[in-house]
């Protein structure tokens, strides 16, 4: 497991319109990653119960490594509803198995031999799952090739100002979208200042190696100290964006730990995100020409 990468947080189902589908930004991180060639591992929880063996059939299906344990809560589900435009309206059910992942041995040996991970701010909504998460950083190589993801993912309130801020100053690359920017900036009672400059304040206070902000059809910037990659949005028939966001994070990161520079990973994820929002689900195939 030397060099794996990890998604560690959420597994669930996405219940959509027309039926259920395996859903949660790590697991979906993790997947994508997979499709890039590298080894990833989801981490997680879920119930015993039906619908955790069928998530869990679901991964070995989709050939993902696993580290998920089953615990005696309902395994994860959220209601999606997708407006007009396609873009996804989540109602996420509560007291579920991902919000008590266990730490365990396999868990810290895992986090050993971690080269680097996505964390998010929506699994950190409980203490379980959130001192999980911390004592897994604190577990992992501590050195300046490591890479620490924080994926900024507001949902329904579950989100608080002390846990953003201790996220990010717990990772080293910052992912964000315009929404949350806007958000964040509130709540730390940053001025009223545009998007790009929020950004730049973030990447210097916290000492990041880059901060990714997504802007919908706006496009999307890359920024590390002392420059920035921007990237318009490609025009494309949306079925829904769900996941699309997970499928940039990993497209970009996959693309950095193969050793691509900046704008050529920054190119590989807004195609990855876009052909992602012509597929139905969060965890489509990727066609071979953008994961070679």
């Amino acid at each position: 497991m030397k060099g794996t990468i990890v998604g560690i947080g959420e597994a669930l189902w996405d219940v959509l319109p027309e039926g259920k589908k395996l859903g949660g930004a790590p697991a979906n991180f993790a997947y994508h990653v997979s499709q890039f060639g590298l080894e990833s591992c989801v981490v997680s929880a879920v119930g015993e119960d039906s619908l955790g063996d069928e998530l869990l059939a679901n991964l070995d299906e989709k050939g993902l490594n696993r580290l998920i344990e089953r615990i005696p809560y309902p395994t994860g589900t959220v209601q999606v509803e997708i407006d007009q435009a396609g873009i996804p309206q989540y109602e996420i059910k509560e007291q579920v198995a991902w919000d008590n992942i266990p730490y365990t041995q396999q868990l810290e040996q895992l986090a050993a031999h971690t080269q680097a991970v996505c964390f998010g701010s929506l699994a950190q909504r409980s203490d379980v799952s959130c001192a999980t998460i911390g004592r897994f950083l604190d577990a992992m190589p501590q050195d300046d090739d490591t890479l620490v993801v924080f994926d900024v993912n507001l949902r329904q309130g579950f989100f608080n100002a002390e846990i953003l801020d201790a996220s990010m100053k717990r990772c080293n690359i910052l992912k964000i979208n315009d929404e949350e920017l806007v958000t964040v900036s509130r709540l730390f009672g940053y001025p009223g200042i545009d998007l790009q400059d929020k950004c730049w304040l973030l990447l210097g206070k916290y000492n990041l190696k880059m901060l990714i902000l997504t802007c919908g059809i706006n496009g999307s910037y890359v920024f590390t100290p002392g420059n920035f990659s921007f990237r318009e949005t490609p025009v494309v028939q949306v079925a829904d964006t769900v996941g699309a966001g997970d499928s940039f994070t990993a497209a970009f990161i996959s693309s950095i730990i193969k050793g691509k520079p900046i704008a050529e990973a920054h190119r590989t994820a807004v195609e990855v995100s876009a052909y992602v929002c012509t597929q139905n689900g969060a965890m489509p195939l990727l066609p071979v020409e953008y994961t070679r």
